[in-house]
């Protein structure tokens, strides 16, 4: 099951267990009312009293277990959700490291007097003026040098499509051992509260 569609199926049980609970609780101060105009209304109603009670205890422990799962789910989800991030951040780190390479290339390559493509040069430019400016320097000292010719250090990152990264997606459709919510009900629970 994905955590996404566990998530859903808990809060809804969540909320569920929640409504329930609401119902056996007025349903418990309407049967303490009704005990204490009533005379002898506390012996009357004790053995309701004390089923309404069992059952509201039932529904309540029910939900805490339900919230010890959807806070289980919770954590599942953050810790995927950061694995994406961080991959997502060693992939701009990496992408940045290339970037600085290629462009230390063409800085090597414009001192050597070798001829570069205008957009690597450009790249440099926008990059550094200075390191642009002094490898245009050495390749004024470098002039009589056979001059190279290079292909775009750059080519092959502008025809490759960049990967979308959404770690919500990510994390809503990671994997989790949790199953669905038990949705059987409260012993007790559903009787009590059709007589309302």
């Amino acid at each position: 099951m994905k955590i996404g569609e566990a998530q859903k199926l808990y809060r809804e049980q969540r909320a569920t267990l929640l409504d329930q609970r609401r119902k056996l609780l007025k349903k418990k101060e309407a049967l303490d009312k009704k005990a204490s105009i009533t005379p002898d209304g506390k012996e009357i109603y004790a053995n309701e009293a004390a089923t309404l009670e069992l059952t509201i205890n039932a529904v309540t422990q029910r939900f805490d277990e339900n919230q010890e799962v959807l806070d289980q789910l919770a954590e599942e989800h953050v810790l995927v959700w950061n694995a994406e991030v961080t991959r997502q951040q060693g992939d701009a780190a990496r992408d940045y490291g290339e970037d600085m390479a290629k462009i230390m290339e063409v800085a090597r390559r414009i001192g050597k007097g070798a001829k570069v493509p205008a957009s690597d040069e450009k790249k440099l430019m926008d990059y550094s003026m200075e390191m642009y400016l002094a490898a245009k320097n050495l390749a004024m000292m470098n002039e009589r040098r056979k001059k190279e010719k290079y292909k775009s250090l750059w080519e092959d990152e502008d025809e490759r499509q960049q990967q979308e990264y959404d770690p919500q997606e990510k994390a809503d459709n990671a994997e989790t051992s949790v199953g669905p919510p038990d949705t059987s009900p409260v012993e007790g629970g559903d009787e009590i509260l059709s007589e309302v």
